[in-house]
C-alpha cells in the first residue's frame, strides 16, 4: 500500500501541466529520432540536454523530460527497420530480420502496429517492475561478478547461431568478424594500442553506430546501385491500417520477450541489445517450427520489440537503486543527475521521492502517449513505401551520412561509414548475415573486460569462471540452449530429406 501512496504522489507530479507538456514533446521528439537512422536514444538524450539546463527546468521535469526522449526513441527505432531495413539504432536491428521482409510483402501496416503494441507491453510491464521490485531486483544484479557476467555473454553468443543464417559456418565466421573488428583500439588492461596501425583514430575503436549504419544503410545504397533498374519497382503498399488478427499473434511473443527483455536490462552494462537478441532467440527456438522467422513472422518483431522496451525500462532501475547505469543512455542521464547535484542510490528513494516516484508515473503517461501517438500514423509510415527507391535512396544517403557526422563531427567516421558499408556488401552477395558482426561489435568488448577482471581476481586461475552458481546456471542455460538448437536443427534437415 504505501508503494501505491507513493506512486499516486508520483502522478500528481507528472499530472502538473509543464510535465505534461514535457511528456508529450519528449515522445514526439524521441519517436523522430529514433526513427533516424545513426541517432538512436544515447544521441537523443544527449542533444536534449543542453536545452534542459537552457530552459531553467528542476531535476524532476528535466528527467522527465529526457526519460520519454528515451521511450520514444525505444519506439521510433522500428520504423526505419521495417520500412527501409536499416535499423534506428542497436537493439532494432533484431527488428529488421521479421519486420522488413514483412514490409516487402504488403504487410507493413500490420509489422508497425505490431512493433508498437509490443513496444507498449514491454515498457509498461517494465514499469510496473520498477515500481514494484527495483529494491528486490537491484540486489539480485548486486551479485553478478565479473566471471558471471562472461557467462551471460558466452551465452548471447551461443544464441547467435540460432539467430541469423541457417549455415552455422557463416554464422560463426561473422561472430568471428565481429569480434575481430572489436578489438581495435587501447587494451582495457595494459594501454597498448592494437591493430591501429598507428592511426590515432582507431584508439577508441570503431564507434557502434558508424559501424552499424554503415552495414546497413551503406550496403544497402551498394544493393541498389548494383540491380539498377530492377530496384526502381515501387514495394508493394499493401494495407495502410493493420489486421486485429496479426497483431493478436504477436500478442504472446510481446509478454515473453518483455520478460526476457526487464531481466537483460536489470543487469548493469546488458542493455537493450541483449535483450533484444535474447527475446527474438528464444521465441525463434520455441516457435519457428516451420522456418517462417526470417521471412516475415509477426512474432519475430514482436518478441525483440517487446524486449528491447522492456530492457530500456529495466535499466532504470539499477541507475536509480545503485547509481549504476544500466545502458549507454541510462549513463547520459546519471551524468545529468549528477551535475543537478542529485545523487542516484538506495537513499535518492528516501531524500527525493518526488523525483523518482514523479518519474515513475511519467512513465506510465508516456506509453500512453506513445502509443496513441504511433498507431494512427502508420498510415503515414507506409505510404513512404510509394517513394520509388531512385527517390528514396539519396534521402537514405543523406541522412546516413548527418547523422553520423553529429556524433563526432569526423570525417574519419565518415570513411569508415563506407567502409562497413563496403564489408556489409561483399557479407550480404556471400549470403552471410551482419546481425553477428554487430552483435560481435557490441558484446566483445565487455565479454573481454568481464573476463579479465575476473582473471585478476583469481590472479589468473580460470576455475574462477565456474566457481560461482550464478554462471554455472547460466551455462547449463547455455548448454541447454545447444543441444535443443541441434536437435531442431536435426529435425529440420530430416523433413527435408523426407
Amino acid at each position: 500500500m504505501e508503494t501505491l501512496s507513493f506512486l499516486a504522489n508520483g502522478f500528481t507530479v507528472a499530472a502538473q501541466p509543464i510535465n505534461l507538456a514535457l511528456i508529450l514533446v519528449g515522445c514526439f521528439v524521441g519517436t523522430l529520432i529514433g526513427s533516424l537512422p545513426g541517432l538512436g536514444p544515447v544521441n537523443g538524450v544527449a542533444i536534449l540536454i543542453p536545452l534542459t539546463f537552457a530552459f531553467g527546468f528542476d531535476a524532476t521535469s528535466s528527467m522527465i523530460l529526457l526519460s520519454a526522449v528515451y521511450y520514444g526513441c525505444m519506439y521510433g527505432g522500428r520504423i526505419s527497420s521495417i520500412m527501409l531495413n536499416i535499423p534506428g539504432d542497436e537493439p532494432a536491428i533484431m527488428t529488421t530480420l521479421d519486420g522488413y521482409p514483412m514490409a516487402k510483402s504488403g504487410r507493413a501496416a500490420d509489422a508497425l502496429a505490431i512493433s508498437g503494441v509490443a513496444s507498449f507491453i514491454g515498457a509498461t510491464l517494465a514499469t510496473i517492475g520498477l515500481t514494484l521490485f527495483a529494491p528486490l531486483l537491484a540486489k539480485a544484479a548486486i551479485y553478478f561478478g565479473p566471471a558471471d557476467y562472461f557467462a551471460l555473454y558466452v551465452m548471447a553468443f551461443a544464441t547467435i547461431g540460432g539467430i541469423a543464417g541457417i549455415d552455422p559456418r557463416k554464422t560463426l565466421l561473422a561472430a568471428f568478424v565481429g569480434l575481430m573488428i572489436g578489438t581495435v583500439g587501447l587494451d582495457p588492461a595494459t594501454g597498448v594500442a592494437r591493430y591501429t596501425f598507428g592511426s590515432f583514430n582507431l584508439y577508441d575503436g570503431f564507434d557502434t553506430i558508424v559501424a552499424l549504419v554503415g552495414l546497413f544503410a551503406v550496403s544497402e545504397i551498394l544493393m541498389f546501385m548494383e540491380l539498377k533498374i530492377k530496384t526502381a519497382a515501387i514495394i508493394p503498399l499493401g494495407r495502410t491500417l493493420p489486421r486485429l488478427s496479426t497483431i493478436k499473434e504477436g500478442l504472446g511473443a510481446s509478454f515473453r520477450g518483455s520478460g526476457i527483455g526487464f531481466i537483460a536490462g536489470i543487469l548493469p552494462g546488458a542493455g537493450a541489445s541483449l535483450g533484444a537478441v535474447m527475446a527474438y532467440t528464444f521465441e525463434k527456438q520455441l516457435n519457428d517450427k516451420d522456418g517462417t522467422f526470417g521471412n516475415g513472422d509477426p512474432r519475430g518483431v514482436a518478441a525483440p520489440e517487446a524486449g528491447n522496451n522492456a530492457a530500456s525500462g529495466g535499466a532504470l532501475i539499477p541507475m536509480l537503486t545503485l547509481g549504476v547505469p544500466g545502458s549507454g543512455t541510462t549513463a547520459v542521464m546519471l551524468a545529468m543527475l549528477i551535475s543537478l547535484n542529485v545523487q542516484p542510490g538506495p537513499l535518492l528513494f528516501e531524500k527525493q521521492p518526488e523525483l523518482v516516484w514523479g518519474l515513475v508515473a511519467s512513465l506510465y503517461l508516456a506509453n500512453i502517449a506513445l502509443l496513441i501517438l504511433n498507431i494512427p500514423l502508420i498510415g503515414i509510415f507506409t505510404r513512404l513505401l510509394r517513394l520509388p527507391s531512385w527517390a528514396l535512396m539519396p534521402f537514405v544517403v543523406a541522412i546516413s551520412y548527418l547523422g553520423v557526422y553529429a556524433i563526432s563531427h569526423s570525417p574519419f567516421d565518415l570513411m569508415v561509414m563506407v567502409g562497413f558499408g563496403v564489408l556489409g556488401f561483399v557479407f550480404r552477395k556471400l549470403d552471410i548475415s551482419l546481425v553477428p558482426v554487430v552483435l560481435g561489435l557490441l558484446l566483445g568488448m565487455d565479454m573481454e573486460n568481464n573476463l579479465r577482471r575476473a582473471l585478476s581476481i583469481s590472479g589468473g586461475d580460470p576455475s574462477i569462471l565456474i566457481e560461482s552458481p550464478i554462471s554455472i546456471g547460466l551455462y547449463i542455460v547455455t548448454g541447454a540452449f545447444l543441444v535443443f538448437s541441434i536437435y531442431l536443427s536435426t529435425r529440420s534437415h530430416k523433413r527435408r530429406d523426407v
